[in-house]
């Protein structure tokens, strides 16, 4: 920082500093087990889309993905040390590596996967964390370090990024005084951090993992949540979790993007069942957000719509990867109630589900015990608010 600047005196001959801010969604730098060589890591990216990161002087990403505790472990059909559910999410230190090589330098690791090889899993992913120089926050060996925040500092503009995951989302461990797991979203904790950290950073990001997968629609508890971080003293609210882009809102002038979708996105293998899931076009199509900023203003900010077509991520080769930015956005300015949130479950989680199996490929395999829980599935009436 300019130390004239403290003083309160501004000459109009100098231009003040600012910086450039890239913030990415999910990074699923998945290999599946008991594979002959490693699943493709960001070496794929465009050079377009490399060219405008690396005019950045800052890229955040939510790293969802963790290495096996041993260094061999993917050469069996399972990690020895892993949590019972499915499925686990598996990388490799050749894929972590490609990180660097794509400008990230800070990463959230507050997700539902970071403790898929529990203690000794994390361990060795902080481990080549830092042994690249990635700052890293959102979790810990306890309950301390996982709500440090990561901070940089880049001419004289210091920015701390806060990750945190909400109990919905199924993470396996949360950390507490004495033990490892990821950050829990304590919305009332986080406020008073968030109050206590804006008097000595520039500005904050939080990075929640929140809300449910595939949903268009944030919650009415986390548009309040949001909002409370941004009140709280925070510069912008960017979220994750739903594997699907939700809309940006501005609130006080500050924009929170409620899920900013799959950046990266591998096939997910479950390794105890033979079965894996491929993604659609929704679930391929993500945003870099891109923020200028100087020492104490958002000066601008867009949204890029990008596509991982299962080969190389670039910028959305089509216009209907903007329109459907346009979309998430026109859904979210219509107000967020508890019935809009239940319509929405139930699109998600028993339209959708049907419809599926519905596909000619399906037909023949459906049973009357589908047919049961389908109709159990119409009317159920608890669907999550």
């Amino acid at each position: 920082m300019d130390p004239m600047a403290k003083n309160n005196f501004t000459d109009s001959h100098t231009p003040q500093a600012k910086i450039r801010l890239a913030v990415l969604g999910d990074l699923m730098l998945i290999t599946k087990a008991g594979a002959a060589a490693p699943d493709r890591g960001l070496e794929c990216l465009s050079a377009e889309l490399l060219q405008i990161l690396s005019a950045c002087d800052v890229v955040f990403a939510n790293l969802e993905c963790t290495l096996p505790a041993e260094r061999d472990a993917l050469d069996g059909l399972l990690p020895k040390e892993a949590v019972p559910t499915e499925p686990l999410v598996l990388t490799t230190e050749k894929q972590m590596r490609t990180v660097t090589e794509a400008g990230i330098r800070a990463v959230t690791l507050g997700n539902n996967h970071m403790f898929d090889c529990l203690d000794a899993g994390f361990q060795r992913t902080t481990r080549l964390l830092d042994e690249m120089e990635v700052l890293w926050c959102g979790a810990g060996r306890d309950l301390e370090e996982a709500c440090q925040p990561a901070i940089t500092e880049i001419n004289g503009i210091s920015l701390a990024f806060i990750g945190a995951v909400d109990n919905s989302s199924g993470a396996y461990r949360f950390a507490d005084p004495v033990s490892s797991g990821v950050a829990p979203l304590d919305t009332e904790d986080l406020c008073k951090r968030i109050t206590k950290l804006k008097n000595h950073v520039n500005h904050i990001i939080v990075s929640p993992h929140w809300g449910e997968e595939r949903f268009r629609i944030p919650s009415p508890k986390q548009q309040k949540q949001a909002r409370a971080f941004i009140d709280a003293g925070a510069g912008m609210v960017l979220g994750h979790h739903p594997h699907v882009l939700q809309g940006m809102e501005y609130y006080r002038g500050k924009p929170i993007v409620y899920s900013l979708g799959n950046f990266f996105a591998n096939p997910v293998h479950w390794t105890r069942v033979d079965d894996v899931l491929h993604w659609n076009r929704y679930e391929r199509t993500g945003c870099l957000f891109v923020a200028e900023l100087d020492e104490t203003n958002l000066l601008r900010s867009q949204r890029i719509p990008t596509f991982d077509d299962g080969r190389t991520i670039g910028l959305h080769p089509k216009p209907w990867g903007k329109r459907h930015l346009r979309n998430v956005d026109g859904l979210l300015k219509r107000d967020i109630t508890p019935a809009r949130y239940r319509r929405e479950a139930f699109r998600v989680c028993t339209v959708k589900p049907i419809l599926a199996h519905l596909h000619w490929s399906r037909i023949g395999k459906l049973r009357f015990s589908h047919l049961s829980k389908g109709l159990g599935l119409i009317f159920r009436r608890n669907e999550p608010v």
